[in-house]
């Protein structure tokens, strides 16, 4: 049977509200990072601004096993994972998604998710910038991540 879980994703040091241009990077500003629902890319959980001191979410989810489940989590069994998505804000509030991270779940330690399922709440916390100061993208695993179990 499935248990209730809440995943709270805390970041901090956020690039700011512009970026680029530089290497591959093109020039964006009224940067907003949220996170993006499974199957609906246009639907945005809080989106944040860039400048922010710090963002956190928090998704309701079920975990049977190591398999985590909710309407923001993305993937198939074995590979599950949380977008955030970078885009801009334009005048009307329309976001315009330019990059993503993906949060792998699978990348949790076992420990760490089964002490998470007893307790009610995992817990990701990360640095949102990169090494060149631009929003976070790609596959972010530890040691880019600190997962930890706490009481939900």
């Amino acid at each position: 049977m499935p248990a209730g879980l809440r995943i709270r994703i805390d970041g901090v040091d956020l690039p700011g509200r512009a970026c680029g241009p530089g290497g591959d990077m093109p020039s964006y500003s009224d940067i907003h990072v949220a996170v993006q629902r499974r199957d609906r890319p246009g639907e945005l959980l809080d989106p944040q601004p860039g400048d922010a001191v710090s963002v956190s979410w928090t998704l309701e989810c079920t975990v049977t096993g190591t398999d985590v489940k909710g309407p923001y989590v993305q993937g198939r069994p074995g590979g599950r994972f949380v977008y955030l998505s970078w885009g801009t804000v334009d005048g009307s509030g329309a976001f315009g998604m330019f990059r993503r991270a993906k949060l792998m779940l699978d990348a949790v330690p076992a420990e760490v998710l089964g002490a998470a399922a007893r307790e009610g709440l995992l817990v990701g916390r990360l640095r949102l910038t990169d090494a060149r100061g631009n929003p976070l993208c790609a596959r972010v695993v530890p040691p880019h991540i600190a997962w930890t179990a706490e009481q939900g």
